[in-house]
């Protein structure tokens, strides 16, 4: 019998995982395209935090290498992004103008970091925190630049500073919020953390709401709604997600926040 044609949109741990589910149960009834946006294999994107702070490698964070791919006979498109679904037709096409039709599509687009609306964010020196480039970004940064300001006090934004620190920034938390992770702790367990982050040399400005990005074509600093000033030469913005839903709109799909999908997730 024939196999029928399943194309992937996303290459991340969502969509990965789901493939390996499908080849659990009938291995042999899908030829396999996936594409994926970044141009390497899938990865934990948790682990990124442990990968800036020098505790791993990206081979270490790495779920499933090239030879997984090969060996399932999964056709892995590294460095393309999808453009474009016809729904009607049944096939989809790239930013480069790859074009494949499909039996069945599976989307696992995953999110995008959320960028505030302050003037600013486009200057040079202002970087998200989400993939591998990121992290060589900062690297490299560093390198060249000494002090550094992360926008958001919840995990992924702690997670940075603490990237930040092992390679060698001054590193200050900007925090919206009165104490940091108000979204998961307590005023108590809250300060208890801090203590904690302040001893390993991180600093915090706290209950600071951030109004434009200083600089004439690079970041140089902060400027706080109460009219203080913050020095900076990097800027990391890490206050949440926003789910990618361009695509589907683009294509014709259904969406609010996010895709909308019925109890079958279709």
């Amino acid at each position: 019998m024939k196999r029928q044609k399943l194309l992937v949109v996303g290459n991340g741990m969502a969509g990965i995982r789901c493939v390996e589910e499908i080849l659990k149960l009938d291995p042999e009834l899908f030829d396999i395209t996936i594409f994926g946006a970044e141009p390497r294999p899938n990865y934990n994107r948790i682990l990124l935090s442990k990968v800036l702070q020098g505790e791993h490698s990206l081979q270490d964070i790495i779920l499933n290498d090239w030879s997984w791919y090969e060996r399932h006979g999964i056709r892995l498109l590294a460095g393309e992004t999808v453009r474009h679904i016809d729904i009607k037709s049944r096939f989809v096409e790239t930013a480069s103008g790859i074009r494949e039709t499909y039996d069945a599509l599976i989307l696992a687009t995953g999110s995008s970091p959320f960028i505030p609306p302050i003037p600013g964010t486009d200057k040079e020196g202002v970087i998200s925190f989400r993939t591998v480039d990121d992290c060589t970004k900062m690297a490299d940064m560093s390198k060249v630049y000494t002090k550094a300001a992360v926008i958001g006090g919840g995990l992924l934004g702690l997670e940075a500073a603490r990237g930040l620190l092992h390679l060698g920034m001054e590193t200050q938390v900007v925090h919206n919020a009165p104490y940091i992770m108000n979204r998961q702790l307590d005023r108590t367990a809250s300060m208890m953390l801090q203590r904690e982050l302040e001893a390993q040399g991180m600093r915090f400005n706290l209950a600071k709401d951030t109004t434009r990005i200083v600089g004439r074509t690079r970041a140089q600093a902060l400027r706080f709604m109460d009219g203080t000033r913050l020095d900076a030469d990097v800027v990391v913005l890490a206050v949440g997600i926003k789910p990618n839903v361009e695509l589907a709109q683009r294509s014709g799909l259904r969406t609010q926040r996010a895709i909308l999908v019925d109890d079958f997730m279709r």
